[in-house]
């Protein structure tokens, strides 16, 4: 069995990489060739602890399941907000082949997902990028962003002014951007085409007044029920594309939106996979606000999990 950290897992899934896997899986379950994959959350007093499991045939088939645990308060004790851990089976005996860090995964397969998202739901034109939000998912985000558009400026926003510049200038010196810290998120809406919302917000912070038409929207941070970045007046008024609708209704921005009893399910202009796969089509217009509630499935999990093994075994073969 192998054993993956953190480093090695962000070393063997380049952004390209990942958002093959992923877009492949997607596609497989837009074409009923993938079983939806399956979530079980619980809460604990300072955070939660969800388990996503999916099953993907790829050369052959594999089962992943990831135990992940979310405490929006550890920042503050110098500890990772997201933790956990990814088991890799193979699915045709059940023998287990893998444990990888399951926090490099979720940041990596969650950010493929939008930059595949962007590819059908931005417009072609796109050029600039703003990512609300710098905790643990930004820097995932803004480089696959980045690496499906090569948008000519990104600006970034935070709550904390101080946790965005300490982002923006680690990011400006790893890297050669130059990355805009924004002073609201309002300045982040009146300029961006692409914008990624990667926060813990608990009340809708994106109004229906602030985005202007064409913007497309990547709202990650919603991936419980208490949570909640978009305001459900700007779902309804959008073309709403989720990763699984059956999950974003429960756990989603989606969630909100049907509670405040302004949009139902059957609302819901498709899947992303349905979208990959060509059964519904993606953007049609230059004028439309689109929106891809990104609740994190378990197909991407196994997906980017199946890709780390595989670069890793190719590579202890060359090495051998």
């Amino acid at each position: 069995m192998l054993f993956l950290d953190r480093a090695e897992v962000t070393r063997l899934l380049s952004p390209e990489v990942c958002l093959a896997a992923v877009e492949h899986a997607f596609r497989l379950l837009g074409e009923g060739k993938a079983p939806p994959p399956a979530i079980l959350a619980m809460h604990a007093e300072q955070g939660s602890f969800h388990v996503k499991a999916g099953l993907l045939s790829t050369d052959r088939p594999y089962f992943a399941a990831k135990v992940n645990a979310n405490f929006p308060g550890n920042a503050s004790r110098g500890l990772p907000t997201i933790q956990g851990a990814v088991i890799l089976s193979d699915a045709g005996d059940g023998t287990p082949l893998a444990i990888m860090d399951s926090g490099s995964i979720t940041a990596l397969r969650t950010a493929a997902a939008s930059a595949i998202a962007a590819k059908y739901l931005a417009r072609r034109d796109w050029r600039t990028l703003a990512v609300c939000g710098c905790g643990g998912q930004a820097e995932a985000q803004l480089l696959a962003l980045y690496s499906a558009g090569r948008p000519e400026r990104v600006m970034v926003y935070d709550l904390q002014r101080a946790r965005a510049v300490a982002f923006a200038d680690a990011i400006n010196r790893s890297t050669g951007m130059t990355l805009k810290v924004a002073h609201t998120v309002e300045e982040c809406f009146a300029h961006a085409d692409v914008v990624v919302t990667c926060t813990t917000a608990k009340r809708y912070f994106v109004t229906r007044e602030m985005v202007r038409p064409g913007t497309f929207i990547a709202a990650v941070g919603a991936d419980n029920e208490e949570k909640q970045e978009i305001d459900p007046a700007l779902l309804a008024a959008a073309k709403v594309v989720t990763d699984l609708t059956a999950q974003a209704a429960v756990i989603g921005d989606l969630h909100h939106a049907i509670t405040a009893g302004v949009m139902s399910p059957a609302e819901v202009h498709a899947e992303l996979g349905q979208v990959i796969c060509g059964r519904k089509p993606g953007r049609e217009s230059e004028h439309e606000i689109t929106v891809f509630d990104s609740t994190g499935t378990g197909l991407q999990d196994v997906a980017a999990a199946i890709a780390a093994y595989r670069a890793a075994i190719e590579e202890n073969t060359c090495h051998s």
